[in-house]
């Protein structure tokens, strides 16, 4: 299959760049206008990627957001996944999300192999991506739906070698999450110990409400922001996250 979005964010990531994602929740962005309308300024914004997916997508709008996604921007569109269902040949690629930070064999491979032929199926590009929750400050979306404990905010090191054994894996990105409504973003010390220990691209998502907090990110080490339900209600916020993300480019 095709690798032609994480050759992207690969070749950034050696030029010491870093990215900006957009994480688009069907269920949060079903009115068509406000979606367009945010891809118009994730256009002008310079946005890198845009991410599409969820824990629960309860109003059938899936394939129809990421056809309007795709419809109004050129930026590479991730699914980034909360189920099997969540499969679309109309993205560019997807981040095939294997939960290494907890220990639900359903989500580590099982559900997988259900979803294996359709991705194939689809043609489009896949990322083994290994995802590791790390405690917010409150119970999130995610923990519930995955039946998993978060690795705790205080224990960098397990983060680390919880990333690393991913990466032995073969796993192509390590993407670290808060999850959606998280009280805190992820500690720089976590993504640091992180980022120091892996040579693939870390994502860091959930809980980065500020511009402040992406520049933390950015410079502790993460190689690609991700931002939710920042912008969902003020979809201008997305030029200032991407100015923030912009500002903190090889630790400027």
């Amino acid at each position: 299959m095709k690798n032609t979005v994480y050759t992207s964010i690969t070749e950034k990531k050696a030029r010491g760049e870093k990215l900006l994602a957009v994480l688009i929740d069907p269920d949060s962005m079903s009115d068509t206008a406000l979606l367009a309308h945010t891809c118009t300024i994730s256009n002008k914004a310079g946005v890198d990627l845009i991410l599409v997916g969820g824990s629960l997508i309860t109003n059938g709008f899936f394939e129809e957001c990421v056809a309007i996604i795709k419809e109004h921007t050129s930026i590479p569109v991730l699914l980034f996944p909360g189920s099997v269902m969540q499969v679309s040949s109309k993205a560019d690629g997807i981040l095939l999300l294997s939960l290494i930070s907890g220990r639900n064999a359903d989500l580590l491979i099982g559900k997988h192999v259900i979803a294996a032929p359709h991705i194939k199926k689809s043609g489009i590009e896949v990322i083994p991506t290994g995802y590791m929750l790390i405690d917010g400050g409150r119970s999130t979306s995610v923990s519930y739906m995955s039946n998993t404990l978060p690795i705790p905010a205080d224990k960098p090191a397990i983060a680390a070698t919880t990333a690393l054994a991913g990466e032995l894996l073969g796993l192509q990105c390590i993407y670290m999450d808060a999850g959606s409504g998280a009280d805190n973003p992820i500690p720089p010390t976590i993504i640091e110990a992180v980022s120091k220990q892996v040579n693939v691209p870390v994502f860091v998502g959930g809980g980065m409400k500020h511009p402040d907090h992406i520049r933390q990110a950015c410079l502790a080490g993460a190689d690609v922001v991700v931002v939710g339900n920042a912008f969902e209600k003020n979809p201008e916020l997305i030029a200032e996250l991407k100015r923030a993300t912009s500002s903190s480019q090889s630790g400027v």
